[in-house]
């Protein structure tokens, strides 16, 4: 018979005895720290004298680090298969994806069938479990949408939720000794999983005819289907490497509870069985496909899946992996990407741009926490470059407030990070945003007006190139790459590194106020006359909805950097004198509170493709408060935000960075839909405007590009660009073209 070409793998099977009940976590540990791959349980719960397997794979996943975690085999009867697959999603997560599912047709139909029914034939036991894997492989397809109906006469959901995903595609290893159980796995299967001990000469050889001929008639390559044996500690090194070699066997799991026995097979027997066996395979040996035939069913056209750099194949996400659900969904936006690569270390990321340069012909997107507004991030068929491992936060120099960050770190993160220190960062509103995409576009955040934007203080950043070189990006060294990183990185290189200047702050002032507003118009004049006229330690925003009964209501958000109160006071007063109030409320808190107050850990739930549309202006006139109560008392915005920007952005030169209206002192943002009209009311808005910010910008295009950037500016990109993106590879994020 051939040998498959799987890496070989060893494992433990140990017996879940309750006498002594730490002796089979104990074993499952020395498993891992002898080096074995995998360490297994029998399941028999209708024995007194056993540990529960599932509670004691829970415990064991607990007390370990690296080890991988079997049932061999689960008894499924017993196991009601929907709440089974659930458990296993979870120990999967818990575990790091750490987890398989052996899993057995055993005993004890009786149940399944009817109370007091007759016990299954073997034909029905194979349907039985037939069931039950369609219900938990469905259970874990959280990629498709609607509720799971699955099953049949033996299992059956009917309308149930699905999720959580796993970790990682839990392979699902049946053991089997007779044919129709053998075609399941050819089937529906990963793995045969038959203990030596109770096969016969030929046994072996004639499982795996039978499978590999179903599996040819599934469409499907046999060598998908991994063998794996349990052995007893009798077996020679030669016996293994007959096995492995002639009959296809690559993970060989070691019965018996005898720390001796365990310490010489992983030691002596292991380590040779594997020497021989490489010695005698071809090189070019290994296993043809390493997904299913329904797995590759589910990718996209255009993508050379299988030519994957190395470095990236084990963690890239496909549509049929368990960790698609998500890129499923950003913050606002829908995304079904053809595949998601996840480097974890900066030659990776470059492994990945130039994976990229080899498909122009879709779509790439560069994802750090997928909460841009736009969701330029994700895409439908596309390549999508995940650097939400390089999330590292380090403090290089509290004393000066030199930090160091990664892009995948969420803003939270950083504040969490620096507030010990006394340290932050202005970056936004929300917490939940990434630094990469928010910290090469702007960044208008609490303390925008005392210390401007976020990349005013970015001291460097370390950049991979469309062509996969790593350039360092500074005032002193490529200085024109400095440039064009701050305010329209995207076009450039995928950011991998940031250093800044953070700033000092102690627990600030958080304020809500809820203003009746008569007279919109007016409020928004006065507005923009007291926010200008306030003290720059005082940054903040105004949102305003269509009106309700007849009258608007404006809640106003914002922080004064400071916890003296009459200074508080003092600088707050004015803005509150506007219009009326009907609601306030202003509290102390560190700053890491306040940008991690809207943060959720769960999965975002971004549906469909967004509207918004952005604009910056110098003042708030009555001109642009009528065209915007207009807008409002049609409902083609159910949100328009008027963010304070000015002091400390005004600062700094109009053309040091490539985000250039410095003037501003007012950003607005509208969001709406393409049938509430909003698109026709902007159009009214633009005369009067200066600019706009591109984080809060979908529409694409031209005279977008040329509303986002100063002539001269633009000008500069494009050369820019020439130099160091010619064939524009980073073409879905504000598109410079070369």
């Amino acid at each position: 018979m051939p040998d498959y070409g799987h890496p070989l793998r060893f494992g433990s099977f140990v017996t879940p005895t309750n006498a002594p009940a730490a002796k089979p976590g104990e074993l499952a540990v020395l498993s891992e720290e002898l080096g074995l791959d995998l360490v297994t349980f029998q399941d028999h719960p209708y024995q007194p004298g056993f540990l529960d397997t599932w509670t004691l794979l829970t415990w064991v996943g607990a007390r370990t680090e690296r080890i991988h975690l079997a049932g061999n085999v689960l008894n499924v009867p017993l196991r009601q298969p929907a709440v089974l697959a659930r458990s296993a999603a979870s120990l999967d997560l818990l575990t790091g994806g750490r987890l398989a599912m052996g899993l057995g047709a055993g005993g004890f139909w009786d149940p399944i069938v009817a109370m007091g029914g007759p016990r299954l034939t073997p034909g029905q036991s194979v349907d039985a479990l037939s069931e039950a894997i369609d219900v938990m492989r469905g259970i874990w397809d959280v990629s498709e949408s609607g509720p799971l109906r699955a099953g049949g006469q033996y299992h059956r959901v009917a309308g149930a939720k699905r999720g959580p995903a796993p970790a990682h595609l839990i392979p699902i290893w049946v053991g089997a000794l007779k044919p129709r159980m053998q075609r399941l796995i050819a089937q529906k299967g990963d793995g045969w999983l038959p203990s030596l001990p109770y096969l016969q000469p030929g046994d072996l050889a004639r499982g795996n005819k039978v499978i590999d001929e179903a599996a040819r008639e599934a469409g499907r390559d046999p060598a998908e289907i991994v063998r794996l044996l349990n052995v007893t500690p009798q077996e020679s090194v030669d016996d293994l490497v007959q096995l492995a070699l002639e009959e296809g066997v690559s993970t060989f799991i070691s019965m018996g509870d005898d720390e001796r026995t365990l310490r010489r097979f992983a030691e002596e027997i292991a380590p040779a069985v594997r020497e021989k066996v490489e010695r005698a395979r071809p090189r070019s040996s290994g296993p043809t496909q390493t997904r299913t035939a329904a797995q590759r069913a589910r990718r996209r056209p255009g993508i050379d899946y299988d030519g994957v750099p190395e470095s990236l194949a084990a963690k890239a996400v496909e549509p049929a992996d368990p960790a698609y659900a998500r890129y499923l969904s950003g913050y606002l936006r829908s995304g079904r990407p053809g595949l998601v690569l996840r480097p974890q270390t900066v030659a990776e990321v470059s492994d990945a741009v130039v994976f990229a340069t080899r498909h122009r012909d879709v779509p790439l997107g560069i994802f750090s926490a997928g909460h841009g507004l736009s969701g330029r991030s994700l895409n439908d068929g596309g390549l999508v470059i995940d650097v939400g491992a390089l999330n590292t936060v380090e403090i290089v120099d509290a004393s000066t407030g030199h930090v160091r960050v990664g892009p995948g770190a969420r803003w939270v993160d950083v504040a969490r990070a620096l507030a010990p220190h006394g340290l932050a960062l202005t970056s936004g509103d929300h917490g939940g945003v990434g630094v990469g995409g928010l910290a090469t576009a702007g960044g208008v955040g609490w303390f925008a007006r005392e210390h401007g934007l976020t990349i005013d203080a970015l001291r460097s950043v370390d950049v991979v190139l469309a062509d996969g070189t790593v350039k360092h990006a500074s005032a002193e060294e490529n200085p024109d790459l400095f440039w064009g990183m701050r305010g329209a990185g995207a076009n450039f290189g995928v950011a991998v590194s940031f250093d800044f200047t953070a700033h000092r702050v102690g627990r600030v002032a958080f304020a809500q106020l809820v203003f009746d507003v008569p007279n919109v118009p007016l409020f928004l004049e006065n507005w923009g006359r007291a926010l200008e006229a306030a003290d720059r330690s005082v940054t903040g925003q105004v949102i305003l909805g269509p009106p309700q009964g007849g009258r608007y209501m404006a809640q106003a958000l914002l922080v004064v950097d400071s916890d003296d109160p009459g200074v508080i006071i003092e600088n707050l007063q004015p803005i509150a004198e506007i219009a009326p109030l009907a609601d306030q409320s202003v509290s102390l808190a560190g700053y890491d509170e306040i940008i991690g107050a809207f943060v959720s850990d769960g999965p975002q739930q971004g549906q469909g493709e967004p509207l918004a549309h952005s604009g910056l202006v110098e003042h708030l006139t009555p001109e642009i408060g009528g065209k915007i109560e207009a807008l409002l008392k049609t409902g083609a915005s159910y949100f328009f935000q008027v963010r304070a920007v000015g002091g400390a952005v005004s600062d700094v030169p109009a053309d040091a960075t490539a985000y250039g209206w410095r003037s501003a002192n007012f950003s607005l943002v509208a969001m709406g839909s393409a049938r509430s009209g909003l698109d026709e009311h902007w159009e009214r808005l633009k005369p009067d405007l200066e600019g706009l910010y591109i984080s809060f910008e979908s529409a694409v295009g031209e005279e977008v590009l040329a509303e986002a950037f100063p002539p001269a500016h633009l000008t500069r990109l494009r050369e820019l660009k020439r130099r160091y993106d010619p064939t524009g590879l980073f073409r879905d994020n504000f598109f410079i073209a070369p």
